[in-house]
């Protein structure tokens, strides 16, 4: 057997159904009755088929070679320029890295941080001692011997106060 056929029966005995349990548990005009079968049988028609056709390809905001900047990236979706883009991709869109990367066809090792402002966070971990092991101690010039002060002279006489 077809499935075609099979389908439209299906459709039909679906649409008789709901039309029935309706009218049996709601006060309604014989007037309205054919329009409600309309609707309903175009409604269940409607499940299968796809809602839109596929959305064209979007374009990007900037170039790509041009989305990176030393002081900021834009973001591809809408053009704004971010020190940071992880959270607002995750904000706005619901993308994480790996799905913004892949959607826009992007190397993966395409930065999610301006490259200065990543700079300065790398900077200033290693100056403050971040990433080293606990135990090594940077090696760094020895102290400057301190000259000694001279030591005052007791006197021979205890303090009697």
């Amino acid at each position: 057997m077809d499935n075609q056929p099979v389908a439209a029966l299906d459709l039909l005995a679906l649409t008789a159904d709901i039309v029935s349990a309706h009218v049996s548990n709601n006060n309604l005009s014989i007037a309205d009755v054919p329009a409600l079968i309309v609707n309903v049988h175009a409604s269940l028609a409607g499940l299968g088929a796809a809602d839109e056709p596929a959305a064209a390809e979007q374009e990007p905001a900037v170039s790509i070679r041009r989305s990176v900047k030393p002081d900021y990236i834009v973001c591809l979706e809408d053009g704004k320029k971010l020190k940071m883009l992880k959270r607002h991709l995750m904000t706005h869109y619901q993308l994480t890295p790996d799905q913004y990367r892949a959607k826009w066809n992007l190397p993966t090792d395409y930065p999610m941080v301006a490259p200065d402002y990543a700079e300065r966070r790398r900077a200033l971990a290693k100056k403050i001692g971040l990433g080293r092991k606990p135990g090594k101690v940077a090696a760094k010039a020895p102290p400057a011997p301190m000259a000694k002060a001279p030591r005052k002279k007791l006197s021979a006489t205890p303090f009697q106060g």
